[in-house]
């Protein structure tokens, strides 16, 4: 049976109605339309599904509509502000750090949480950091040097 669950999305408070369990990755993409956060494996180890709830990466497949319900939830369209991009869309951008996109918003946002985390990260926590987040195109030496650009962008 549905239920009625108040969900923060990009600072915006929203009421939506679900049966228990699906994930948060299933509201956001077709109940809400924000079709940014992607699938990938389903299972939590590619990082393609990553947010942000409550400041903390996380993966949007793994998680149930019930258990981010009142909590604040990132998503890559909530990112930029007032029509700007946001220090690491900027970083990305200007490193063409993306080839097909698909991972693009995942690493992201994990490059998000990363730089709250570790303002001015070493390679090596880099590389930890984002080990969850696979690249299929294999733009890791892009991405690295986004993650470094934006570290500089954002904490300057």
């Amino acid at each position: 049976m549905k239920r009625s669950y108040e969900l923060v999305i990009n600072g915006e408070t929203r009421t939506v109605m679900s049966e228990p369990g699906r994930t948060l990755l299933e509201v956001l993409r077709e109940d809400l339309g924000l079709t940014g956060t992607k699938y990938g494996c389903g299972e939590g180890q590619c990082g393609a599904c990553t947010v942000l709830v409550d400041g903390r990466r996380e993966h949007a497949c793994k998680l149930a509509v019930e258990d981010v319900a009142g909590r604040s939830v990132l998503t890559i369209e909530g990112l930029g502000r007032e029509g700007r991009l946001h220090p690491v869309q900027e970083a990305f951008l200007a490193e063409h750090a993306f080839q097909c996109g698909y991972c693009t918003p995942g690493m992201i946002l994990a490059t998000v949480a990363l730089l709250q985390r570790h303002p001015r990260p070493t390679d090596a926590q880099i590389r930890q950091w984002l080990n969850g987040n696979l690249c299929r195109c294999c733009g890791y030496p892009r991405i690295l040097r986004a993650v470094q650009r934006a570290a500089q962008l954002w904490h300057r």
